[in-house]
């Protein structure tokens, strides 16, 4: 039997791979929210089939996540977790995520205060960056999950990183 906490011995996630999940995810709501109704219900009912249907019927993955190798687990246990957490856990960050998109998709120079619904996601998320050993953002403490590497998935970051070498090496031919 394991005495050490969960979140020392599963590999966590740096932060930009995060943020870049995040951005990852919030794409096909900004997209629907920009070719549709502008409404914030819409973003966040997109965002919870998105992030809470999609990510229990796949692993603890959704697309974000899925395309920079992580997923999400129960802290307490390392599996997958249930319907109600990842409900739990997309309700916090789709309340955050549907205000931004709908900040940004607002914004022109005139009413430059809609770039402030930006603010709730960047604080819910920004715990994270000051948790040096959990890792754990707002969202994931209220639901009890956390965000792990997994070698499941498309390993985008790995494949930029390959790209942007061999362009390099191609420009100093």
């Amino acid at each position: 039997m394991q005495t050490e906490p969960l979140y020392t011995r599963l590999p966590k996630v740096p932060m930009w791979r995060r943020a870049c999940a995040l951005f990852v995810d919030i794409l096909p709501v900004w997209l629907l929210s920009s070719l549709l109704v502008n409404s914030f219900i819409l973003d966040f009912l997109v965002w919870l089939g998105l992030r809470v249907l999609l990510v229990s019927a796949n692993q603890g993955q959704s697309l974000g996540r899925w395309a920079f190798d992580m997923k999400v687990v129960d802290e307490r246990f390392g599996k997958s977790p249930g319907l109600l957490e990842l409900t739990k856990r997309e309700v916090l960050t789709g309340i955050g995520a549907s205000l931004a998109v709908f900040g940004v998709t607002n914004l022109n120079p005139s009413t430059a205060q809609y770039l402030l619904l930006i603010v709730p996601l960047l604080l819910d998320c920004s715990l994270a960056y000051f948790d040096p050993m959990r890792k754990q953002a707002f969202h994931d403490r209220f639901a009890a999950t956390m965000v792990v590497s997994t070698r499941r998935g498309y390993s985008l970051d790995i494949k930029v990183k390959k790209w942007v070498a061999q362009l390099r090496r191609f420009v100093k031919q």
